[in-house]
């Protein structure tokens, strides 16, 4: 293999026998890639890593070629599934940083120039869907990017004054399976007066706002509004002294939320500001609260995550001098919640008493969890499955280990369109 252009035209070598030597005497014949066709090598080269679309330019005419091809971007969205990437989240957010489940390795990406003249500070990741990457402006416009390929545009401006309400949730959703159409939902207001606003990719609009109203069989007194400031976080130290700790979320997960689709209804779910989940049904323009999992006064930290279409909840509690983090799932028959999954206690045990902040999302049967704090910074894998945890290795840019507080998970896939 001298040179690329040899790659991109590899053989395949066939043996066969000779006709004057019988069973005796076998030779090679060679078969080029240049003898398929265009389809075919569309197809073939759709079912590589998405990593190696970095590649693709480099290797010959032919494939650079291809890699521009609409009709290899068609063949790209015949592959139902990619393995996730997910974009990690900076102090600065000035790192584009993603790590490769596939590879389980971490990857450099470059901004997009739209991106690159509002990174620092003035522009966040929000919100993830398929294989897009949501951001926020500090003007509350947003922009829209495919970090594998770097297209990126800013959204049509809302014409609706934010500032007079409270952002809850931020939520993005691919609506069809060829990547090319998505939607952006917003949820404002104060428990119990919510409402939404929807932007769809394709009318390229923003929708008016929609009023959510509480669900006739949640039982009010179920619910108390007056609870402390989601800033401060009651614990329990050594000497039993209850004790408030400010413990904000990572600015890139403070509208942390999810959608799923169940039985044609699309219901979204965010974290209030007391720690409860509340579940906006956006088709029947409704809203209600589950019941805690722990009271208001225990130390926790917790986040909402999408898997597999259900919605989970990840907590990190203290108890005895120890630290346990957990998977939970809401029962409708039981009418409540069910531990499916636990880290080990050999490791959650060294989470004590550092007051970490969790940071997770979802990926398939997966979950990707961030733990930060002053005094650590690590990353997880959680197999639902088989309630696998593995560490992650720590990513080291020019020398130089890189902490993150949060990610976002997206199929890393180049038909995914802006």
């Amino acid at each position: 293999m001298e040179s690329n252009d040899q790659w991109g035209q590899s053989a395949v070598s066939l043996k066969r026998k000779s006709p004057e030597n019988g069973d005796h005497l076998l030779f090679n014949e060679t078969f080029s890639m240049d003898d398929l066709n265009e389809d075919l090598v569309e197809r073939i080269l759709s079912w590589l890593p998405t990593s190696a679309f970095f590649r693709l330019n480099s290797v010959c005419k032919r494939w650079k070629s291809v890699s521009a091809s609409a009709s290899f971007k068609l063949a790209c969205s015949r592959i139902t599934s990619r393995e996730p990437w997910f974009l990690m989240v900076a102090p600065n957010f000035n790192q584009s940083v993603i790590f490769d489940s596939a590879e389980s390795t971490w990857k450099k990406l470059n901004h997009p120039p739209l991106l690159q003249e509002d990174i620092n500070q003035n522009c966040i990741p929000v919100a993830a869907s398929g294989g897009l990457i949501c951001y926020r402006k500090l003007s509350g416009n947003f922009i829209v990017s495919n970090p594998v390929t770097g297209s990126c545009r800013e959204l049509p401006p809302m014409y609706f004054a934010p500032q007079h309400q409270h952002l809850n949730a931020i939520v993005m959703s691919t609506t069809s399976k060829d990547q090319l159409s998505f939607k952006i939902v917003l949820v404002f207001g104060e428990l119990p007066h919510l409402l939404f606003k929807v932007y769809n990719s394709s009318s390229d609009s923003w929708e008016g706002e929609t009023a959510l109203r509480r669900k006739i069989e949640d039982n009010p007194m179920e619910y108390d509004y007056d609870y402390p400031d989601d800033n401060v976080v009651y614990f329990l130290s050594k000497a039993g002294i209850v004790v408030a700790s400010n413990m904000q979320r990572s600015p890139a997960k403070q509208y942390s939320s999810i959608i799923t689709n169940k039985d044609g209804e699309e219901t979204l779910y965010f974290l209030s500001s007391t720690g409860n989940v509340v579940a906006c049904n956006l088709t029947c323009k409704s809203f209600f609260e589950y019941p805690r999992l722990l009271p208001v006064f225990c130390e926790y930290s917790i986040d909402v995550v999408e898997c597999q279409g259900e919605m989970l909840v990840v907590l990190l509690s203290e108890f005895l001098e120890t630290a346990t983090l957990r998977v939970w799932k809401y029962e409708e028959a039981s009418r409540g919640w069910h531990q499916i999954a636990a880290m080990p206690a050999a490791n959650s045990h060294e989470l004590y008493g550092k007051k970490a902040d969790i940071n997770c999302v979802g990926a398939g049967n997966q979950i990707f969890i961030c733990l930060s704090s002053t005094e650590l910074c690590t990353y997880f894998l959680c197999d639902l499955e088989t309630n696998k945890w593995v560490e992650l290795p720590k990513c080291c840019i020019n020398g130089e280990d890189i902490d993150f507080m949060s990610a976002f998970s997206f199929e890393p896939r180049v038909e995914a369109c802006v």
